[in-house]
């Protein structure tokens, strides 16, 4: 999940970007015994499918910091990580103040960006991951530190001059490369979006509005997210067991989407999504700050001031694609509701209308009807050794890339089932580290999340800062007598985070402030969904998913129904992703709005989906996307069509293909946000894509496969 930080001049920063499930590394310790493993690893997938050893040798040894960094053996050390940085960043700001306008000057803003964001991107981090309260909370105020020098330097005239001068001569920018322009752009792009070349008066507004919009989301988010209680009689007896009770009340957190019983679905739906006067007022003024702020700064709404240099450029296109592909969906998307309606007549004759609360489940029925797909059956072949080396096949294959398990030093991981993994090239040697944190533990988000802990740039000395990440699930642990085996979903989840990962490895920009996932939105889900469609195809999991027992490969049959499975309903998936998309371009675009959020809500369902609207009951309060992705939602969809693009053209043929996998790189994840999107994209397809052929590619994708309906009848 994308953390907006747009406002930060120097915050900028990919805080998750998300998928579904997760799970947790252990150690590559020696000894570690692999539980009924009969088939032979690699050491990568060896490690991973190994228990956990205790650090009993170096209980008395001295204690490194966290990620390395010595200040940070004690949460004290915080305190002293961010002075340092503060120190740091007054002095950078003097000298670029006095620099003469140049590429000295890009850099010196840069090392600034760096200064702080090392600080902020590891703290970050700690402050929703680390088990100790006292790191957290120590990581909590390094956080508030740190953002508080940043505003102070929003609003430094000097500073920003200092970068105007350069902007302003022509001639100086044009004798600078590319990707400095571009970055020297984007530093003054994040300038002027807080409002600082506005008169005084306007800066302060943009300046509270700044403020007051942070307070609105952080307000929005923990509203999303709260239950809603109801008295226990008004709810039938036969269901209320399936809730949480609160003595005379039942709690209702979430959509109970997969429950068996009609009503209960029915029933979670309506008290979940009652409407909260708090939570729309909350909305409404967050909606209403934003379009402030845009209109201050000098975008006609803040859709179009949040899609500056993105793939899409602005609002309008990014309606004619949305509306484009629900025109090409619309069919298909009726045929998949008659499928769940006749589903639902089937198993409930009583009540057969299809409802909102409805497509999840049915589908899934339909789904396993269809295709027998039974996760338990397919988890023995994915051990997270297997899915490791499967990973490791693949980027050596495509990039001459490989995996090696380290062992972390005392204090350097957060939590002994951390694995610490060195990424080497072949010929360029260590490119950085990845930490994977994968195992469930208590007070850990739940959300599958990619966190740049520091990011890659070259350094004064010619050196190149390596970058370092962590990959975050949620996997369930391994049981006594096998190691951790996955779902087919949470195998999906493991490559589209580490294609997250592999950009930031594999990003050789020159400034830190455009590495790896620093990217536009609907460019940085490019690298991680085209993962997934790696990890659909027979001839990269024939490389690695085999009984962790007897080492017998996953048949090919079961990967093919396994693939099409996924295609059941999902035109009216896509519909309902096309719905949310269009609802926050209308909400982040004219204001003052025509209607409550609620008749938009209404009137976009009705139009971008197709199933009722439920009076009484108001989604958008529990959209809690809107704060990360206000007016970037279709990010996902445009995304997904640009990595169906790329794997059509230059890896359905041969995935495995080591020239694509070059060119790949050398196109696409090595510029990090440091070149236009469109021309990254253009680069790797060899053309430049239109709407319409983003919106043949996702459609495309819906087509069942041939060959499946073949052996399923054999």
């Amino acid at each position: 999940m994308l953390q907006e930080v747009g406002r930060m001049l120097f915050a900028r920063k990919l805080g998750g970007l998300g998928a579904g499930a997760a799970r947790r590394p252990g150690r590559a310790g020696r000894g570690g015994r692999a539980r009924g493993v009969s088939t032979s690893w690699s050491p990568v997938g060896a490690a991973f499918n190994v228990k956990p050893q205790g650090r009993l040798l170096d209980l008395f040894g001295e204690r490194q910091g966290l990620f390395g960094v010595p200040e940070l053996s004690t949460p004290e050390g915080f305190q002293v990580a961010q002075e340092a940085a503060l120190r740091k960043s007054e002095w950078l700001v003097e000298r670029a103040c006095a620099t003469s306008p140049g590429l000295q000057t890009v850099l010196i803003f840069d090392e600034l960006s760096d200064a702080l964001c090392r600080v902020a991107d590891l703290a970050d981090f700690v402050k929703i991951a680390h088990p100790e309260p006292a790191f957290r909370e120590a990581a909590e105020e390094a956080c508030r530190s740190v953002g508080t020098m940043v505003e102070k330097l929003n609003t430094n005239v000097e500073l920003y001059q200092s970068l105007k001068k350069l902007l302003d001569d022509k001639k100086l920018m044009d004798s600078l490369d590319a990707e400095t322009r571009r970055v020297a752009e984007l530093f003054m792009f994040d300038f002027e979006i807080s409002g600082i070349h506005l008169d005084e008066e306007k800066r302060r507004r943009a300046v509270d509005l700044n403020v007051k919009i942070l307070d609105l989301s952080s307000t929005f988010l923990m509203g999303s997210h709260s239950p809603n209680k109801i008295q226990k009689q008004l709810l039938p007896e036969h269901i209320q067991h399936h809730f949480a009770r609160d003595r005379n009340h039942v709690v209702i957190d979430g959509l109970h989407a997969e429950a068996g019983d009609d009503l209960v679905r029915e029933a979670a739906y309506k008290i979940f999504l009652y409407p909260s006067a708090g939570q729309l007022k909350c909305l409404e003024e967050l909606l209403s700050s934003r379009d402030l702020l845009a209109k201050l700064v000098g975008y006609s709404t803040f859709s179009h001031r949040a899609l500056r240099g993105t793939i899409a450029q602005n609002p309008e296109t990014v309606m004619q694609f949305l509306e484009k592909l629900s025109d090409k969906l619309s069919e298909r998307t009726i045929k998949d509701f008659e499928m769940m309606r006749r589903m639902k007549m089937k198993l409930n004759p009583q009540n057969s209308e299809l409802m909102p609360w409805d497509p999840p489940y049915y589908s899934g029925v339909i789904r396993a009807e269809r295709y027998n797909i039974e996760p338990s059956l397919y988890c023995p072949f994915f051990s997270l050794g297997a899915c490791m080396e499967g990973l490791n096949i693949l980027f050596n294959k495509l990039l001459g890339v490989s995996l090696y398990v380290e062992q972390p030093a005392k204090g350097e991981v957060w939590c002994d089932a951390v694995r610490k993994l060195a990424v080497v090239h072949e010929s360029e040697g260590l490119l950085g580290y990845i930490y994977c944190d994968f195992f469930q533990r208590g007070n850990k988000p739940h959300q599958d999340c990619h966190f740049t802990i520091r990011g890659g740039r070259l350094k004064e000395d010619g050196a190149y800062q390596l970058p370092v990440v962590v990959l975050m699930l949620n996997l369930p642990h391994s049981a006594r007598d096998s190691p951790t085996l996955l779902t087919p979903g949470m195998m999906e989840n493991l490559f589209h985070e580490m294609g997250h990962a592999m950009h930031s490895m594999l990003g050789r920009t020159r400034y830190q402030h455009v590495t790896g996932t620093r990217c536009p939105t609907d460019f940085a889900e490019v690298p991680s969904i085209l993962m997934e469609y790696f990890s659909n195809d027979y001839r990269v999991v024939n490389q690695f998913a085999r009984h962790y027992q007897t080492g017998q490969p996953l048949p090919k049959a079961m990967v093919s129904r396994l693939c099409e499975s996924k295609k059941v309903c999902a035109a009216a998936d896509m519909q309902l992703q096309v719905f949310y998309a269009a609802l926050d371009q209308i909400y982040h675009g004219q204001h003052p709005l025509r209607k409550s959020t609620t008749d938009i809500l209404k009137e976009t369902q009705e139009q971008f989906y197709g199933l009722p609207y439920v009076p009484n009951t108001a989604w958008q309060l529990r959209f809690s996307h809107l704060v990360g992705y206000g007016a970037k939602y279709y990010s996902y969809l445009m995304s997904r069509a640009v990595a169906s693009m790329v794997w059509k053209d230059c890896f359905l043929q041969d995935p495995l293909n080591r020239a694509a996998g070059e060119r790949y790189r050398r196109e696409m994840l090595a510029h990090g946000g440091g070149k236009e999107p469109m021309l990254m994209v253009q680069g790797m397809l060899q053309k430049c894509p239109s709407i319409d052929d983003f919106v043949d590619a996702l459609v495309s994708d819906l087509n069942l496969d041939f060959e499946t309906f073949l052996m399923d009848s054999e």
